[in-house]
Order: C-alpha cells, then sequence, then structure tokens
C-alpha cells in the first residue's frame, strides 16, 4: 500500500536528492545547464532541514509499498497577491521511475486537502511551459490561467499557471469518481 505522510526533518536528505533528480531528469534544455549543473544535494538538503524545521506540515512525502520516500511536494500561500488565487502547490515532484503509478495525484489531492484544511478553497501551481508532465495537472481539472516569464538563472524560461477555484470540489469529484483512494491508482 502507498502512502502519503508529513515529512520529517530525516526525509530532507531524500527530497534533496528527488528534488535534483527530477529537475536534471525533466528541465534539461529548459533551463540554463549552469543551474541543472550547479545544483547540490547538499545545498538542497540544508535547505530542506531548514524548511522543514519551520513549515513541516505542509510538506508532504510519498511512499511506495515498500516505504521507500518517492516523491515529495509542498503548499502554502499563494505568492503573488495580484494573483486571485488564495492557496499555491510550490512543488510537486516524483522520481521519473515512479511516474505513471499515482504518486502525483496523491501528493496532489494530499496537498489540495492541507490548503482546504488552512480554509485556502482554490489553488494555483506554476509550471514550465515546455514540461510535458504540464498536461497532469489539466487532466486533474486545472484550468491554464496564467502565462509568464519566470526568472531561472538570470534568464526567463517560459512558464504557465493551473488554477482550481475550488480545490475541495476537485477532491470530491474525484473521491466520488473513486479515483481518490490510498492504494496505488492507475496513472
Amino acid at each position: 500500500m502507498t502512502a502519503v505522510r508529513p515529512a520529517r526533518l530525516e526525509d530532507a536528505t531524500t527530497i534533496a536528492r528527488i528534488e535534483v533528480e527530477t529537475w536534471r531528469s525533466t528541465y534539461a534544455g529548459m533551463v540554463p545547464d549552469r543551474v541543472l549543473l550547479g545544483m547540490s544535494e547538499r545545498r538542497q538538503t540544508g535547505s530542506w532541514l531548514n524548511f522543514l524545521r519551520h513549515g513541516a506540515d505542509d510538506v508532504l512525502v510519498a511512499q511506495n509499498r515498500f516505504g521507500k520516500v518517492v516523491g515529495f511536494g509542498n503548499c502554502g500561500v499563494q505568492r503573488d497577491r495580484a494573483i486571485d488565487y488564495q492557496g499555491e502547490v510550490y512543488t510537486l515532484y516524483v522520481l521519473s521511475e515512479e511516474q505513471g503509478h499515482g504518486f502525483g495525484r496523491l501528493l496532489l489531492d494530499a496537498l489540495f486537502r492541507r490548503l482546504v484544511t488552512r480554509g485556502q478553497r482554490s489553488a494555483l501551481v506554476w509550471v514550465l511551459k515546455a514540461n510535458p508532465s504540464r498536461f497532469f495537472y489539466e487532466r486533474l481539472g486545472g484550468r491554464l490561467v496564467l502565462h509568464r516569464a519566470l526568472p531561472v538563472g538570470g534568464q526567463p524560461v517560459d512558464a504557465v499557471a493551473y488554477g482550481w477555484r475550488d480545490a475541495g470540489a476537485a477532491l470530491s469529484r474525484r473521491a466520488r469518481s473513486g479515483r481518490l483512494t490510498d492504494e496505488t491508482p492507475d496513472d
């Protein structure tokens, strides 16, 4: 059985490894090479340790049936006050060899539950436009709401935002359809 749980301090190293691996496997050719080459698991571990000490409830990890952490995500208040969405999914990464097994959906649903519990009923997520995984959000009901260039390594990179006006309703629809479960789903 798979599980999504709150991250713990001892997960920081694994979260950092997943972040670096997924950036390098996903964003090659989309962001400057020096950004990917300059990423360090050690530095990312330090960042995640600091973050987990202060906001661990907002970081979730997905474990496979063997208990191995294979993905993570975090969420919180939407960062751009000019945009009319309350919550934001800041990160959602699943190891490439574990993609397609439902871990991303489990994480997104759990992050939505966290946002709704905090009173943030609408949600937004930013994705690099060239990232083919962005269609994952469309399949889960996200609407393309914004387009802008984001600075990555000092260079603008095209990004798009997907939004859900009612994250709680999105969860309810998936639950009614049988697509919201603790078991590993099909996609």
